[in-house]
């Protein structure tokens, strides 16, 4: 008999560290069944096994295709708008081809505030929403305060006197504050 015959077994150790009692191990030995055994257990543990990675292929084939139609869709209306507003870039480009020394300044005042109602018009129908909101209560959701004039009257607090820069939503979506003075009340 040689030395690793003779040695009596060391226990496992259990979940605890501490270890297991040599009665447990054994009846947990003694209680595993060979894939000999038991064959039709290993063909079910396969069958799983090969649902599981087909599931898991085609979900990620379901998300890869999924976000290659959300970039495909996003781009699809971004061509759109931009397709929108072709007319008025064109009508730019007649503009600044326009010889100054032919040309009166209103008559080219008026062809830009023109230009600028169209692009308006055509980002309104896509969703954009001017934000100039000139006597109306002050909303910091909506506006940024650059600086503050005095009120003449209490009603008048936190109302907004001039609008440097007008704001704008995107189908709800702030894209940018309007920028505005509020008047205060000092009284």
């Amino acid at each position: 008999m040689d030395a690793a015959e003779s040695d009596p077994p060391i226990p496992e150790p259990q979940g605890d560290g501490e270890p297991a009692p040599a009665d447990v191990r054994e009846r947990t030995e003694s209680d595993q069944v060979s894939a000999s055994d038991r064959p039709d257990a290993v063909q079910e543990l396969n069958e799983q096994r090969d649902k599981y990675l087909r599931l898991a292929a085609e979900y990620d084939n379901y998300r890869r295709r999924t976000a290659k139609e959300r970039a495909e869709a996003g781009a699809r209306g971004q061509s759109e708008l931009v397709s929108r507003l072709l007319e008025a870039i064109d009508d730019l480009g007649r503009v600044a081809d326009i010889d100054p020394a032919t040309t009166d300044q209103q008559t080219l005042h008026k062809g830009i505030e023109m230009i600028e109602q169209k692009l308006l018009k055509t980002l309104g129908a896509a969703g954009l929403e001017v934000l100039n909101p000139l006597d109306q209560t002050f909303d910091p959701t909506l506006h940024e305060a650059v600086t503050t004039e005095p009120a003449l009257s209490p009603e008048d607090d936190h109302t907004v006197a001039r609008v440097f820069q007008p704001g704008y939503r995107f189908n709800g979506q702030l894209l940018r504050p309007a920028r505005v003075v509020v008047k205060q009340w000092q009284g």
